[in-house]
């Protein structure tokens, strides 16, 4: 029930991680450099990915598109949270709190897809391989990474809309270190039924959808990889799923234990810790999962590397 004679909130204050004053610039100091590490091995990626010939295919252009996103990721929260952590005040207006929920809301979901694009790109180049280059054509690749960040971006735009229709009016600090949606709600001074059920209904539906995808995917390319006759066809075969299946159990692993949970206290202060893993860990550890268990980046890197040698 909304609460009369009240005052409109304008700002909210985010608590962060933690409210010891002593963690403050340590915190500061470990975070910077986890998004340091962050942006350098994405745009590494994106350039590498951009300048080798070797890498223009339909595998690399999917994985470019994963490492912006893992860029705006990190971007869209990490430089509020490093700037709070050195103030005392640490404010965000209610346009700024709505514009990063809505981008965070938007590029998960576009990861979402994305990861299921990538999975079906390798079961298209495993399970069809005589079909590969006609099926998995640059149009198609386009599409496949167009209609995650339409989708992604209009479920952002229409969980804001029902946030904005919510009234704030009592406390205004968020339990968190940025805008999420069961701190939010908890601060909601109207009724929040409609929101909370689109929450749940949005994560869990967009969740379970594509993580569902994913594994059926992968089932059909397990069964092709065990009928191959070539043990190092198989080994082949295995290592080029390898890192797409450790980042999609990085994010979606985590992302299970955040979103599935009725907003609560308790739930809040767990999802801060889970939230650290798949807003800081997962972006930073992509590149180097990549990169470190697939021979054509470790080749690129390489050819990179020795050209800035011998140029010197």
């Amino acid at each position: 029930m909304l609460k009369k004679n009240y005052t409109a909130v304008t700002e909210f204050i985010l608590l962060g991680l933690t409210d010891r004053a002593e963690l403050q610039p340590v915190l500061f100091v470990v975070f910077l450099v986890i998004y340091l590490i962050t942006v350098i091995g994405n745009v590494s990626m994106i350039l590498l990915i951009r300048s080798d010939s070797r890498l223009h295919t339909p595998m690399y252009f999917f994985l470019s598109h994963l490492s912006f996103l893992d860029l705006c990721y990190a971007t869209n929260i990490t430089p509020q949270m490093l700037v709070n952590f050195l103030s005392k005040r640490k404010t965000i207006s209610i346009s700024g709190c709505f514009i990063q929920f809505h981008f965070f809301i938007a590029l998960v979901i576009t990861e979402y897809y994305l990861l299921t694009a990538m999975a079906f790109d390798r079961y298209m180049a495993i399970c069809k391989p005589l079909l590969y280059g006609s099926k998995m054509s640059r149009c198609v690749c386009i599409s496949l990474v167009a209609l995650p960040y339409i989708y992604g971006f209009a479920n952002g735009l229409l969980q804001t809309i029902l946030m904005l229709r919510l009234s704030f009016c009592g406390p205004n600090e968020i339990n968190h270190f940025y805008c999420a949606d069961p701190p939010l709600l908890v601060l909601a001074c109207s009724d929040t039924y409609v929101k909370e059920t689109a929450m749940f209904v949005v994560a869990g539906s967009n969740l379970t959808c594509s993580l569902t995808m994913i594994l059926i995917s992968y089932i059909f390319i397990f069964t092709a990889i065990l009928r191959m006759r070539s043990a190092d066809g198989r080994r082949k075969a295995f290592s080029t799923c390898g890192s797409h299946l450790t980042a999609v159990t990085l994010f979606y692993g985590t992302l299970f234990c955040m979103h599935l949970r009725p907003p609560s206290e308790t739930s809040v202060e767990q999802g801060k810790i889970v939230a650290v893993f798949y807003i800081f860990v997962s972006p930073m550890l992509n590149p180097l999962i990549y990169s470190l268990r697939n021979k054509d980046v470790k080749e690129a890197i390489r050819k990179v590397v020795q050209k800035k040698l011998f140029d010197k």
